[in-house]
């Protein structure tokens, strides 16, 4: 049967008002009009180092950097504190909590389906709204209900937060890696400390066994009338002054051994079973070329400030997405009765099924405060990055800078320690022939144990910024073509833009981040 046309016009106007109401609604929804961030992160292109960082031709850490040093222990160690040290069990809990969440936002892509069963036994009222012969009687209610629900998730706002979920785990892996280069370095520092103290304390019981001789030498000088009972003492007290040096060495070595027993997560027991370091000098350093743009992937640190920045963008584009509908689609079917005869009857069945939809139109700036909190925490990370960046950078060209200083200074050490020893031989020989005052011998004495500390304290030290040379270069780490690799290190936040830039599904498989080039204008890293 055919429409009139008075009815045709009465739908068309329905439908023309429905639409207005819709409209005016949509009008009126909180919106993120003007909330927005312009900040990037830094190319490490843009930061100038050819003077201090030149292109030398050399290589990369290892892994296994240790084994340069010519020592069997230290690589034992390094690899005894990764497997046993609090700190790595740390990372690796943060990954687990971190993998956890991904596991869970995972869940909110899918249908979920649920089933309840109740059982009521209730007395009617008489005289409320149910009459006799439902009134004053006991009944038992039967209610089994079996539904599912699915969030369409149209504007994506579920799958950023898978997103977020990933980022943030694989900066916890990052953070992991850089927590072993931090702790094997660690390791191999304080080894290094160890060979520097036991160095020392051979320069001590050498010194000693020198101020014995000169005191044999005194001693005769004393007897025969040449020197009095000043010299002796003198000679007697500088004995004693570098026997309490070395008991203090001693000390120091039982703390150190401590300290390394900690490193390795450890009783301090452990420590005093560990052997004397037989550590070789370090070698020729040689930078690797193009170090700043390789060092983003070298360095755990900046892998792991990369993905927070990315886990920040997506932060955003969910809050983003809190702007428009949520559309849900639930279903249930089952069955309700009183009593057990009719429970399961097809007239005892119950259905429910339809679409719900959540549309915020007024929340009192609430969603708009939670994007704005969610730019600024884009901004901190993006901050963070470069500053990750900027230290890296100055922490390889410091540790360069302050190896070619000792290597300068080794060589003038040197000669002032063969000089200073040359002197001390003659200053001997001297005294000893009646020549000179036994304060010359001291004096002498004096001028070759510094020199000779020094060249130690110089050689020592060198190692030591070697390790922390190799530290800054990222330990052997290379997150390139791992999972590890973050996106292109050039990027801008997702800004200001329109609701279809949050509409657009996102096209990555929900078990990965985001790729889309963070070098991407606002607009467009949005979508």
């Amino acid at each position: 049967m055919n429409s009139s046309p008075l009815s045709v016009r009465a739908g068309s106007y329905r439908t023309a008002v429905a639409a207005a109401v819709a409209a005016l609604a949509l009008a009126g929804c909180a919106n993120y009009f003007g909330i927005k961030s312009d900040k990037q992160i830094a190319p490490a292109s843009q930061f100038e180092t050819t003077q201090s960082l030149p292109a030398e031709g050399g290589n990369w850490p290892t892994l296994d950097w240790a084994g340069q040093f010519g020592d069997p222990q230290l690589p034992k160690l390094i690899d005894e504190a990764l497997a046993g040290n609090p700190t790595i069990a740390q990372a690796q809990a943060r990954i687990a909590k971190a993998s956890s969440y991904i596991e869970s936002s995972r869940s909110s892509l899918l249908p979920k389906a649920e089933a309840s069963y109740s059982w009521t036994r209730e007395l009617y009222s008489g005289n409320a709204l149910f009459p006799p012969p439902y009134g004053g009687q006991w009944y038992s209610e039967n209610n089994v209900l079996a539904s599912a629900s699915w969030d369409l998730d149209l504007w994506g706002k579920n799958r950023e937060r898978l997103h977020t979920a990933v980022s943030q785990e694989k900066a916890a892996e990052a953070d992991m890696q850089q927590a072993r280069i931090t702790l094997a370095a660690s390791v191999a520092r304080t080894y290094n400390q160890l060979a520097q103290l036991y160095a020392l304390r051979d320069i001590a019981q050498r010194e000693i066994a020198n101020r014995q001789s000169v005191g044999r030498i005194t001693d005769g000088r004393v007897s025969a009338g040449l020197d009095t009972n000043v010299e002796r003492q003198t000679a007697r007290g500088n004995i004693a002054t570098t026997q309490a040096s070395l008991s203090d060495l001693d000390g120091q070595i039982t703390t150190v051994r401590y300290q390394l027993a900690a490193l390795l997560g450890k009783g301090p027991d452990r420590g005093l079973q560990i052997a004397a370091p037989v550590l070789n000098p370090g070698g020729a350093v040689a930078l690797p070329g193009n170090l700043p743009a390789d060092l983003v992937s070298r360095r755990p640190d900046i892998v792991a400030a990369r993905w927070q920045v990315e886990a920040a963008m997506h932060d955003v584009k969910e809050a983003k997405a809190e702007f428009f509908p949520d559309v849900n689609l639930a279903a249930g079917f089952g069955f309700d009765a009183f009593g057990w005869g009719k429970f399961l009857n097809f007239g005892s069945r119950q259905a429910q099924f339809g679409p719900a939809i959540h549309l915020p139109i007024f929340d009192a700036g609430a969603l708009r405060a939670q994007l704005k909190g969610r730019y600024a925490d884009f901004d901190l990370s993006v901050a963070n990055y470069n500053q990750a960046l900027i230290g890296a950078l100055n922490d390889v060209a410091t540790q360069v800078a302050s190896i070619r200083s000792v290597d300068r200074q080794m060589d003038d050490a040197q000669r002032a320690l063969d000089a200073s020893t040359h002197a001390y031989e003659l200053a001997v020989i001297r005294y000893k022939a009646g020549l000179s005052p036994q304060l010359q011998v001291l004096s002498a004495d004096s001028s070759r144990l510094a020199a000779e500390q020094t060249v130690t304290n110089l050689k020592m030290r060198r190692r030591d910024m070697q390790i922390a040379l190799i530290k800054a270069l990222g330990g052997g780490f290379d997150a390139t073509g791992t999972r590890l690799a973050a996106p292109d290190a050039t990027g801008a936040a997702p800004a200001q833009s329109g609701p279809q830039a949050a509409s657009q599904p996102a096209s990555q498989p929900a078990a990965q981040p985001a790729a889309q080039p963070a070098s991407q204008p606002a607009a467009q890293a949005a979508n």
